[in-house]
């Protein structure tokens, strides 16, 4: 089963396409831009509360049969928070310190 792909940043809604180096997703592939990861969200991911890494870009070229962005493309369903900018502060101020392998 390959990543999802998702096509926006969850908080900010700016667009990441499938090539970009921008994107970040947690466990569960819940994806935002590095921008805000950084400065809004300090690493804790609003819906898990695990950290974040850089997504991987999928090979837009079909090095082995059935494998690349074309056999496999990106979501195009757009995601949003069920939670507001006041929930997800406060839910990352509480356990932003505390290291993503020890959450």
């Amino acid at each position: 089963m390959a990543l999802e792909l998702r096509p926006n940043c969850e908080y900010c809604d700016i667009d990441l396409p499938p090539d970009s180096l921008d994107a970040r997703i947690c466990t569960y592939e819940c994806t935002f831009c590095s921008s805000c990861v950084e400065n809004e969200l300090h690493n804790v991911c609003p819906n898990c509360g695990g950290g974040f890494e850089q997504r991987p870009i999928r090979p837009a070229r079909e090095w082995r049969p059935g494998l690349s962005l074309a056999q496999r493309p990106a979501s195009t369903e757009r995601r949003s928070l069920s939670y507001d900018k006041t929930e997800i502060a406060a839910f990352s101020a509480r356990i932003r310190d505390i290291p993503p392998a020890e959450r």
